[in-house]
């Protein structure tokens, strides 16, 4: 059952919560082990999680903010709906991809084939009959120093061009206590990465630093793992290939609806493309705070085998 708002506010005031130094009046609560925003738990806790019914061909998209997640959107929508759409009427034209991709706590009453959602929830928190169901999972990791950065400058933007991003040290020592967006990362991350060993036929482990470097391999094999392959034709049309540039940063970004128009909960879309780049934490981290950063993954990931270059 949905819980009303004043139980809501009670759960809230039984947790810890920290200010964010950025927002006036805006904090995070520690919710489960996680660190999520109040207006965005808000929406968690009216999610009747134990009612969301999982299918076994439903496609979920999870990251921590800031990791790719708007990109592997655009890859998926387009790759799992190249039959239905050309090039020159690809929804991503006239719409973002998160207008296209709900969350899944939207999803709820959607009983539609083929639902393609995404999330941000850590892999704990996810609902049972997702995790009970044969439905597709992918997942994109990003070097945290990166997703730091991202998301500082996020915030800034939806705050508003106007206002200069700043509190940068804050904000890092706050990142590195594990207190932002749905964190600590590491326990984001590894939730993610321990299970896709264990279920690698469900879980497709992704790293954003990798699917730059060879976007058309990674776009095959996100379409093998979906049950989507490209065909022999296709690959001699090239479509693998017309993917890529449809989806590419650059493309994106300059794509009208991405460049005027707002998203549904009122920020720009052009917030959700800054550069896109790897490794431009060094063009604003201290090497003091980056080397804090390094020792920091070092330790959290250092006995998983998952590694991070730098």
């Amino acid at each position: 059952m949905e819980r009303s708002e004043e139980s809501i506010d009670q759960i809230l005031a039984k947790l810890e919560k920290v200010k964010d130094p950025v927002r006036d009046n805006y904090y995070y609560y520690c919710y489960q082990g996680f660190w999520i925003q109040e207006v965005i738990l808000k929406r968690i806790l009216s999610f009747p999680i134990d009612q969301f019914v999982a299918q076994d061909d439903d496609i979920l998209l999870t990251s921590c903010p800031k990791s790719g997640t708007t990109w592997l959107q655009s890859l998926v929508f387009s790759i799992v709906k190249r039959n239905s759409n050309s090039n020159s009427n690809n929804p991503l034209i006239s719409s973002n991809p998160h207008d296209l991709i709900h969350p899944l706590e939207l999803s709820l009453n959607d009983e539609s084939k083929q639902r393609i959602m995404f999330t941000h929830f850590p892999y704990s928190a996810l609902p049972p009959s997702i995790k009970h169901s044969k439905c597709k999972i992918i997942y994109i990791c990003r070097n945290p120093l990166d997703l730091f950065i991202s998301h500082w400058h996020f915030v800034h933007q939806i705050l508003g061009d106007v206002i200069e991003p700043n509190h940068l040290e804050e904000c890092f020592d706050m990142f590195c206590k594990g207190i932002h967006a749905f964190g600590p990362f590491w326990e984001h991350i590894l939730g993610f990465w321990k299970v896709s060993l264990e279920m690698p036929e469900r879980i497709l482990f992704l790293k954003y630093e990798e699917l730059k470097k060879d976007n058309v391999f990674f776009i095959k094999k996100i379409a093998d793992f979906l049950g989507f392959p490209f065909s022999t034709e296709e690959e001699n049309r090239g479509v693998p290939k017309e993917i890529e540039k449809m989806c590419s940063f650059e493309n994106m970004k300059n794509v009208d609806v991405n460049k005027t128009s707002k998203h549904s909960l009122g920020m720009s879309n052009s917030s959700f493309f800054r550069k896109g780049e790897i490794g431009d934490w060094v063009n604003y981290l201290t090497p003091e705070m980056a080397e804090i950063g390094k020792k920091l993954i070092e330790e959290k990931f250092g006995e998983s085998g998952l590694m991070f270059d730098f």
